[in-house]
């Protein structure tokens, strides 16, 4: 669902999918090969969303910012399932854990790592390459290799969704029951903790 509201009308690139439970509305910018989940909110009525190429906002998740203000996700950035993003700007190649809220005027460095559940108070400025956690936030190390290797296979991994959905995904009734052969999902990712631990 996209609307224009105020002379503002959502510029999104073709190779952009927004699920069609999504919301864009007003002053938004979606780069290339974005993947926009089921009842994301990105609600450009006061101020500018800008996404770049590559990014992921998953279901759920809020963009919005006071009048004036911009949301700004560069290149690569990962939002977790149900994050808000009031007014701040997030890092290329970083991830917002799920359900982590950033507030106004907040900027985090690129690649770096947010928990989930993760609250990054007003005009709070995070470094680039640091694992932040808690509520108020608190950075607690740096982002080490393996695991920023992890996060980009996994910010990849979304890249691929959004073609997959063009491809594959449609409306359809549902199954009254289930086939009697199940096609196997592939294990193409693993938890953090699987990752390190290997």
């Amino acid at each position: 669902m996209v609307y224009s509201f105020n002379g503002f009308t959502p510029v999104i690139d073709k190779t952009a999918f927004i699920h069609p439970t999504a919301t864009i509305t007003g002053n938004v910018t979606i780069g290339k090969k974005v993947y926009v989940g089921p009842s994301a909110s990105l609600r450009g009525d006061w101020g500018e969303i800008i996404i770049e190429d590559g990014c992921n906002v998953q279901d759920g998740c809020i963009l919005h910012a006071f009048p004036a203000a911009k949301v700004y996700l560069k290149k690569m950035a990962h939002i977790g399932h149900g994050s808000v993003i009031h007014g701040a700007k997030i890092g290329e190649n970083t991830l917002i854990g799920m359900n982590s809220v950033v507030m106004d005027y907040a900027e985090i460095g690129d690649e770096c790592i947010i928990g989930a559940l993760t609250f990054i108070p007003a005009e709070m400025k995070i470094p680039p390459r640091k694992v932040v956690v808690g509520a108020p936030a608190k950075i607690i190390k740096n982002v080490p290799a393996k695991m920023l290797e992890w996060k980009t296979k996994g910010t990849k991994l979304y890249q691929q969704l959004t073609i997959d959905n063009f491809r594959t995904m449609k409306l359809v009734p549902a199954l009254t029951k289930a086939k009697s052969k199940k096609k196997k999902q592939p294990k193409s990712f693993i938890t953090w903790k699987e990752t390190k631990n290997k």
